[in-house]
């Protein structure tokens, strides 16, 4: 009963979290091209992440994220250095990433980010809740159906990127390497460190949460 209480509290939570942060996001947007921007990427992301995932899983549990590469480690399920060199591997992929975005489209390789709008209380506080719900839909999926974790994560950031004020960053590699782009995803360096703690504690929140509903 204790589990069922729970599950229904938070899959109410979230789907509240849903319907008003995203009607909150599109009135804030409502008639800004910056509407247009974030949905285009919102979806771009989402059908990289399902394709990425579907073809990495079997090779390395397709985590690109050190988040959800320390949740593993904290269930025991990953070793040190594996860890380790997982969330090395995710920081420099993460950059080389957005070095090559800048050479298709013949921008300047090396830049860092302008964009003094990521940071504050709201949007920690959105990456905590975005972190969280990542793991969830990740351990939950791993649960109920593991085939479905690639659609069930891509669904899940596209629409986090419109129900989170902080267009749900989740990840400490993708937030290190978007504040080197001085594009529209771009994060200034001095915001980096305020988002990656708040996605500490999103895993931290989850990994002591999660544990029990999710037992096997």
């Amino acid at each position: 009963m204790k589990k069922k209480i729970v599950a229904e509290f938070l899959g109410t939570a979230f789907l509240l979290i849903g319907v008003v942060g995203s009607g909150i996001m599109a009135e804030r947007l409502s008639g800004d091209q910056t509407a247009i921007a974030l949905l285009a990427n919102a979806i771009a992301t989402g059908c990289i992440l399902y394709s990425i995932i579907t073809v990495l899983a079997p090779i390395s549990g397709a985590h690109f994220n050190p988040a959800v590469t320390i949740a593993f480690l904290l269930r025991r399920e990953l070793t040190l250095f594996t860890s380790l060199a997982f969330i090395c591997a995710q920081i420099f992929g993460g950059i080389f990433g957005v070095w090559a975005s800048h050479v298709m489209f013949d921008l300047n390789i090396l830049q860092t980010s302008t964009n003094i709008y990521r940071t504050g209380q709201a949007q920690w506080v959105a990456e905590v809740i975005a972190t969280f719900g990542l793991l969830f839909v990740i351990f939950g999926g791993l649960k109920s159906r593991p085939d479905a974790i690639p659609a069930l994560v891509a669904l899940y950031i596209t629409g986090a990127y419109w129900f989170t004020a902080s267009t749900s960053f989740a990840n400490p590699a993708v937030t290190i390497a978007r504040g080197f782009t001085d594009t529209f995803t771009g994060i200034h360096l001095d915001h980096i460190t305020g988002f990656i703690i708040a996605q500490f504690i999103g895993v931290i929140i989850a990994h002591i949460s999660l544990r029990s509903l999710f037992a096997k």
